[in-house]
């Protein structure tokens, strides 16, 4: 499949008005309009297109759905039919929700784990309309897509790799470093870093576990790390820079109880022309303060009740 990477994510959470001064002046997302028949969520902007980022009001605080960009119209109807011919189950989104979401047009399925996914193209966009919420420097997406997401799952399956590999036309980077064994893919199209999502396995638990954004520059990720600092938000890991990608980041928690890592390019990535095995998660800094999983990866039965039955 021709995918760019992730165009939008949408969360639900209980804590709408958090999220509405969190976003803006902690993150710096432009609070966008939102659509005439989903007046009570949040559409947060980080660039021209209509949104990329939605919180939807809700009674649990979780991942909902992640919005993959297919590169135009013929790539879509490929994609569906790759579908189709899986026997992957598929609905097709109707004229609101393609609305919602600012697209031409979208399709929802599900993966191996059970998360939420779509696939969309033509997304909504207009030249020089993104002015963030507070001084910012602005984020980068365009080709490369809203960023990643690292998502959880309660045991290890053996039909995901198939799936996002055979199927999704994802291509394979590697593992983690450390104790765990986090899995990291990135679609076709991405050539500019190392990964778009990465499913790690919590024995009995599943949720997102954190969302990388990228910003302009060193003095971005300086800023939020000030502001989060001065309103003393929980910082997951401090500054540091990955033995992976020669980047420099900090994660600290939102509103919903996962991570945002905020994230500066120092040089562009290098590639993958042998996969790498990491003695160490990160040349330097990067000191573990908080949880690494946070109270966003609970029990499937529990964060997705209308999906996994509850024992």
């Amino acid at each position: 499949m021709n995918i760019i990477g992730i165009g939008y994510l949408g969360f639900e959470s209980s804590k709408i008005e958090e999220w509405r001064d969190y976003g803006t002046k902690v993150m710096g997302f432009q609070l966008g309009d939102s659509p005439a028949t989903d007046t009570e969520s949040l559409y947060f902007k980080m660039d021209d297109r209509r949104h990329r980022i939605a919180i939807h009001p809700g009674t649990i605080d979780r991942i909902s759905y992640i919005g993959w960009e297919a590169r135009n119209r013929l790539d879509f109807i490929a994609a569906v039919e790759t579908f189709k011919k899986n026997d992957i189950e598929i609905t097709v989104g109707d004229e609101e929700l393609c609305e919602k979401r600012g697209v031409k047009e979208l399709i929802r399925f599900r993966d191996p784990v059970g998360y939420q996914h779509e696939l969309f193209y033509a997304q909504k966009w207009t030249p020089r309309s993104f002015y963030p919420g507070r001084p910012h420097g602005g984020f980068i997406c365009d080709d490369r897509g809203t960023g990643h997401v690292v998502l959880m799952m309660p045991e290890p399956s053996p039909e995901l790799e198939n799936f996002l590999v055979n199927i999704m036309g994802f291509v394979w980077y590697g593992w983690g470093a450390g104790k765990g064994r986090t899995g990291f893919w990135r679609s076709k199209l991405n050539h500019q870093t190392s990964h778009d999502i990465a499913y790690g396995v919590a024995p009995g638990k599943m949720g997102i576990q954190h969302v990388g954004l990228f910003v302009q520059s060193v003095r971005d990720v300086g800023e939020t790390y000030d502001i989060v600092r001065q309103r003393e938000l929980p910082l997951m890991m401090t500054l540091g820079q990955h033995t992976q990608d020669p980047h420099m980041s900090f994660y600290h928690f939102n509103p919903s109880g996962f991570a945002f890592e905020t994230i500066t390019e120092l040089e562009p990535w290098q590639g993958d022309p042998f996969e790498l095995n990491p003695e160490k998660m990160s040349t330097w800094g990067h000191e573990i303060v908080g949880p690494i999983v946070g109270p966003s990866v609970q029990s499937p039965g529990s964060l997705y009740p209308e999906f996994f039955k509850t024992t």
